[in-house]
C-alpha cells in the first residue's frame, strides 16, 4: 500500500510505492507485491533495415579509415556496389550518438526511416535532434 508524506514546512510530499525489481529473462522487471503481474517496459522495435545500414556504414568508414580501401571508389567496385549508394550510406556516420544509440536499441520513433536518411540530414547533431522524424523520440 502506498503511503505518502508531507514535511513539517508544506513543501516536500513524500510518496512511499512498496515495489521489487526482479529479472526475467534479462530483463528488469518492476513488480508490484499485491499482484503477481508486473510492468515492464515497452519492447524495443528494431528496424533491421536501418540497423544494418548503420552497422555497415562504420563498417565501411572502419575500412577506409584503417587505408583496406584508399577512396569510395575502390570501395564501391570491391564490394560491387554503386559509388553513390555507399557514398549515401556513409553519411550515417554522421549521425549524432544518441541517435546511432537509439538505432542499435531499437528505441528510435517509427518515423525514423532509412530512405529519408540517406536523401540528406543536416551534419550538425542539434539539428538532426530537431528532425521531425526525429523530435518524437526525444
Amino acid at each position: 500500500m502506498a503511503s505518502t508524506e508531507l514535511s513539517q514546512d508544506g513543501k516536500i510530499l513524500t510518496v512511499q510505492i512498496p515495489m521489487a525489481i526482479r529479472k526475467r529473462g534479462g530483463r528488469k522487471l518492476v513488480v508490484s507485491p499485491n499482484t503477481t503481474e508486473g510492468w515492464a517496459p515497452t519492447r524495443p522495435r528494431i528496424d533491421n533495415t536501418l540497423l544494418r545500414a548503420v552497422v555497415q556504414a562504420f563498417a565501411w568508414k572502419h575500412q577506409l579509415e584503417a587505408g583496406q580501401f584508399v577512396t569510395i571508389s575502390e570501395l564501391a567496385e570491391a564490394k560491387k556496389l554503386d559509388r553513390s549508394f555507399i557514398s549515401h550510406l556513409l553519411r550515417l556516420t554522421l549521425l549524432a550518438p544518441d541517435l546511432v544509440e537509439a538505432i542499435l536499441d531499437g528505441r528510435q520513433p517509427a518515423t525514423m526511416q532509412l530512405q529519408p536518411l540517406v536523401r540528406g540530414f543536416p551534419v550538425e547533431w542539434e539539428r538532426q535532434r530537431r528532425l521531425p522524424n526525429v523530435a518524437t523520440f526525444l
